[in-house]
């Protein structure tokens, strides 16, 4: 019989700790002394909920924020190279999620909202607005500008461009 399973571990309760200690080990190793290093933000995942039976949350780093997804029980997460798109659609819009892979995760999928993120001046702020965005995903978008597009332009949470 050929099993229909995903050739990755899928996560079956909430891997948010998991992400915090990935992304911690990679904040004191890979990424210390870097340039582009927030010293005043600390890595977080504020938020992450079940989507489509797969797992979304956002990613708060001292370098970045952005929206993660990892493998549920879904069905519908692919795994992909570092080169690899995987569109998901949100009431806001759709959004290109690109393909990682770190040993302590296994494969998920991350789209960049936020990168660097120097402007942020302590980890309130940084924490608020990633719980923004991803609230944000699930209002219906404005048809004359696109989601992601509008959250670049800062339009996303009702600014006017």
């Amino acid at each position: 019989m050929i099993s229909s399973a995903p050739l990755f571990p899928h996560h079956r309760a909430n891997p948010a700790a998991l992400v915090v200690a990935a992304f911690a080990a990679i904040a004191r190793t890979r990424m210390a002394g870097l340039p582009i290093v927030n010293p005043a933000l600390e890595v977080a995942v504020p938020l992450m909920r079940a989507h489509l039976g797969e797992w979304l949350g956002v990613l708060v780093t001292p370098w970045a924020i952005s929206l993660v997804l990892l493998p549920g029980d879904g069905g519908q997460f692919r795994a992909l190279g570092a080169d690899e798109t995987q569109t998901w659609k949100f009431a806001s819009g759709e959004y290109d999620f690109i393909g990682n892979d770190e040993p302590e995760l296994g494969p998920y999928q991350s789209c960049s909202l936020f990168s660097p993120v120097l402007e942020f001046v302590d980890q309130a702020s940084a924490e608020a607005t990633a719980r923004a965005a991803l609230e944000a995903l699930d209002r219906p978008a404005d048809p004359t500008t696109p989601g992601r597009r509008a959250f670049l332009r800062g339009t996303f949470f009702g600014a006017q461009p």
